[in-house]
């Protein structure tokens, strides 16, 4: 069976795969212990070749192969983030208070809600197709009837991804899932309501934060896990909160000190907490600058834009979806990433795709990006039987 992949996807991922183990090595290194540092390289070059190969066989399906795949990983999932619940801390220990990870043996930590996103993508726009098929005039009835779908099968998974909580891995959700309803033809008046929903909220919280702090304090941050109210302290006040965004702070100190061309490789001085995932752009910028950490961005971008390209090329309403989906997903966590290591944005535990330690974020990434290899096949597939024909 002839294999098919983008080469200009698979270069710049290579790329991105050893820029990942040099930076993990470096960065693994500064904890004292050389044993931690190269087992951390050799698992993360074992989960980039499970995703290369996860990335081959997913591209190699055609779309209806796929919406069978996602539904199964969507029900082994969901019955894994219960399971989250009950399981005993020797098999999901908590880590940083969030009860998100199975531990496996030899291998390391399995988070379940990573999944989601491969599952949510396909079958919410699968579910989408067919109700536009189904009910063809868009009407506030028909467009509540589809919203309401979509939430019946995106929400209850996602409520037990944030009782662990992960409001990370929430936004992502939610970024991948606002411009596929934006594609799925529903009333643009529908989409401003849902908009002005967490926006609404966000001018609320914003205005008891600037005029009525006590209020604030006690009735909004008091409803929030320690946690998020330790995250939220220190992103928005970090001078006076100096415990909560001691992050921030090092993320901000290790990027600053790398100046133009950076220390030098395993030159970085500056002890930043998860410095090997959630801030591995903290230690590429502090090693190689604002040039090494530039090139970097350039790579993702280019990954990105040729997703973007893929997409360009889709000839139905359900590879539009996806493709969409997986722009926007790939695009927010880049940029939240980023903005949470320079300060713009409060930390949430997401990772920079491709770059950051952690077996379950490469793995479903890779995943994603099979499914733009199989777009692309799949549209190239068809205009090569159109040409047989003619």
């Amino acid at each position: 069976m002839k294999i098919k992949l983008d080469h200009q996807i698979v270069i710049y991922i290579i790329f991105l795969f050893i820029i990942s183990c040099f930076f993990i090595y470096s960065s693994s290194l500064k904890s004292g212990q050389y044993g931690g540092a190269v087992n951390f390289v050799y698992k993360q070059i074992f989960f980039y070749i499970i995703g290369f190969v996860s990335m081959i066989i997913i591209s190699k399906l055609d779309l209806e192969q796929l919406k069978a795949v996602s539904f199964f990983i969507y029900i082994v999932i969901f019955i894994l983030l219960i399971g989250l619940i009950f399981a005993p801390e020797s098999i999901a220990r908590p880590i940083n208070n969030a009860k998100a990870w199975y531990q496996i043996p030899f291998i390391g930590s399995f988070q379940p809600s990573e999944f989601l996103k491969f599952s949510f993508l396909i079958l919410t726009s699968w579910i989408i197709v067919t109700h536009n098929k189904k009910y063809n005039v868009h009407k506030l009835k028909t467009d509540s009837l589809l919203l309401g779908k979509v939430a019946l099968l995106t929400l209850p998974p996602m409520l037990l991804v944030y009782i662990q909580p992960d409001t990370g891995m929430i936004m992502l959700y939610v970024s991948m899932l606002l411009p596929m309803l934006f594609f799925s033809g529903i009333q643009r008046k529908i989409l401003i309501f849902i908009l002005s929903i967490p926006i609404s909220i966000f001018s609320f919280i914003l205005s008891c934060y600037i005029f009525f702090n006590k209020f604030y304090q006690d009735k909004i941050l008091g409803s929030l896990s320690p946690h998020q109210i330790s995250r939220i302290n220190g992103w928005l006040d970090p001078f006076n909160y100096g415990d909560s965004a001691y992050q921030t702070k090092q993320g901000l100190l290790a990027i600053g000190t790398g100046q133009v061309y950076g220390k030098g490789f395993m030159h970085n001085n500056v002890y930043v907490p998860e410095k090997h995932t959630d801030f591995i752009f903290s230690n590429i910028a502090e090693e190689t600058g604002f040039i090494g950490a530039s090139i970097v961005l350039v790579i993702l971008f280019l990954i990105i834009l040729r997703f973007v390209q893929i997409s360009l090329n889709a000839n139905t309403q359900f590879t539009i979806l996806l493709t969409s989906g997986i722009v926007s997903l790939f695009t927010f966590q880049v940029f939240q990433n980023v903005g949470m290591t320079v300060g713009l944005l409060p930390v949430t535990g997401v990772t920079l795709p491709f770059l950051s330690y952690g077996g379950s974020s490469l793995l479903s990434n890779m995943m994603l990006v099979g499914i733009m290899m199989s777009i692309k096949n799949s549209y190239v597939d068809l205009m090569f039987k159109t040409k047989e024909r003619d």
